[in-house]
């Protein structure tokens, strides 16, 4: 009964991943044709504007005429390529579960190459654009910036970890690429979702609000998917924890100080550092409540694999808030930023970008385990040993 709930959440995970990417592709190759062509259909606008309201829309939207008219072509490229990544996505994930092979390799090449593409259109948007005209300002444009150097080193990894062979840490790696690209179809759906949790929210606001969590939303469905795609119990001449009690009690107490330190300072900015604490905190304890209750039941199970990858995320996961507060000192001091797009920017950052270091520490472990077996067969036995085996008559 147990296994009968797991494939279904499984299945219907799948179901509405799908469904989201297939749904936003047509909105992201569409989204700025009205600044190309005015008066062009834009299917994103409408749907908005029929969920929220039509001056909602429009009072964000004008904003954006100046900036965007300045990199045009790019975002046109970024966008139009960034929907069809919404399309490959889910091909990619089918084949791979359905074991395609040719399938799966030929367009895993078209969705590296296109998110390259699509990369590059977005840097010269960013760079074009000053961070304080970017939409929500200077925080907004620094977690963009993260996601776009995440996005491109993370399908890097991935492709160097298939051409190595290595499908265990291919498939880590393109997950999480694909978790970074969904912060785009996640932010449109609170554009359209958080307005009814608070009346009155501007989208400028909402971006501010959402970039609080989302880093923290895709890294962790992306970990979910990883883990029930790897179905290992052990990993082949395991060589002990690199994640052992001692260091995830360190873990856990700096980042208790770090959410500590980022909780006084966002109270600190009234209603708004409170609505943007709230924010941080709902999927950041999700997130870890489900990372500790699955690695100790690993741990029970004696499953060594699965307990050790939830707790290098955990660990991980632990850190995030440190390394926000740390952040926000060094964007406060050196991009003299004030004090709550600080903040805002620190937290948007942390989980995303500890979630890929996790990503990097267990792909080193998989590989070190697999050296120290590799060792380990080619090495002779010992000359007693060797003495010690009957030779046969």
């Amino acid at each position: 009964m147990n296994r009968l709930r797991k494939i279904a959440w499984g299945r219907v995970a799948t179901f509405a991943v799908v469904a989201v990417c297939v749904g936003y592709a047509p909105l992201a190759m569409t989204e700025l044709w009205p600044y190309a062509r005015p008066g062009a259909p834009a299917f994103g606008e409408r749907l908005l504007g029929a969920a929220v309201s039509p001056r909602y829309v429009a009072e964000a939207l004008e904003t954006r005429i100046g900036p965007y008219g300045r990199s045009l072509v790019p975002l046109i490229v970024h966008s139009v390529l960034g929907g069809a990544l919404m399309l490959l996505g889910p091909v990619q994930l089918l084949s791979a579960v359905r074991r395609r092979v040719r399938l799966h390799r030929a367009a895993g090449i078209v969705f590296a190459l296109t998110v390259y593409v699509s990369m590059a259109g977005a840097a010269v948007y960013l760079a074009r654009t000053a961070p304080r005209d970017a939409f929500s300002g200077e925080a907004f444009w620094i977690v963009l910036a993260t996601i776009l150097v995440g996005t491109t080193l993370s399908v890097t990894f991935g492709v160097l970890a298939a051409v190595a062979r290595r499908p265990d840490l291919h498939q880590r790696w393109m997950l999480l690429c694909y978790g970074y690209l969904m912060t785009a179809p996640l932010l449109r759906l609170e554009w359209g979702g958080l307005p009814l949790l608070m009346p009155g929210l501007p989208m400028e606001d909402v971006n501010r609000v959402a970039v609080m969590h989302l880093g923290s939303v895709v890294v962790f469905g992306a970990l979910l998917a990883s883990r029930a795609m790897d179905r290992r119990a052990v990993l082949p001449s395991d060589v002990g924890s690199w994640t052992p009690w001692p260091l995830l009690a360190v873990a856990h107490a700096v980042g208790a100080a770090g959410l500590w330190w980022l909780g006084r300072a966002l109270t600190e900015h009234g209603a708004e550092g409170r609505r943007l604490l709230l924010a941080y905190l709902l999927p950041f304890a999700v997130a870890y409540a489900v990372m500790a209750v699955r690695q100790r039941a690993a741990g029970r199970a004696g499953r060594t694999w699965p307990r050790e990858e939830w707790r290098l995320h955990l660990a991980a996961l632990c850190l995030a808030p440190a390394f926000s507060a740390g952040a926000t000192l060094t964007l406060g001091r050196f991009a003299h930023l004030d004090r709550l797009t600080a903040l805002s920017a620190g937290a948007g950052i942390g989980c995303g970008v500890l979630a890929f270091a996790a990503t990097a520490v267990v792909s080193l472990r998989v590989v070190y385990v697999g050296e120290s077996a590799r060792r380990r067969a080619a090495t002779p036995p010992p000359a007693a040993a060797r003495a010690s085996v009957p030779t046969p008559s």
